[in-house]
């Protein structure tokens, strides 16, 4: 696949990044989003050291990812389950219209 250099800006920070074509708008909102959650780490003075900030800021993203993982999967199953059911309450009703046609 394609790629291109990108230009971002993480915390006043300017980055060349290779990209793949068609993923430039991610990357930059990509970027974007950790510049923002650097800068409030940074703010609650939480954490002392650069190594710091960018370890607990790769944590809260990494259990973001994982809770919405959880949640899609989640979602996911009880959309099977509604299908399966959907599935057998159309099989039922259509029932009595096989057996008459039989």
């Amino acid at each position: 696949m394609a790629q291109r250099t990108v230009e971002i800006n993480i915390v006043d920070r300017k980055l060349k990044v290779a990209c793949p074509h068609g993923q430039e708008t991610a990357l930059l909102s990509a970027a974007h989003e950790l510049s923002e959650r650097l800068a409030k780490a940074k703010l609650g003075k939480t954490v002392s050291t650069p190594e710091q900030t960018l370890l607990m800021t790769a944590l809260n993203l990494a259990n973001d990812l994982l809770q919405t993982q959880q949640k899609l999967a989640a979602q996911e199953q009880e959309n099977k389950e509604k299908i399966a059911l959907l599935q057998s309450t159309i099989e039922q009703a259509l029932a009595p219209i096989n057996k008459k046609s039989a």
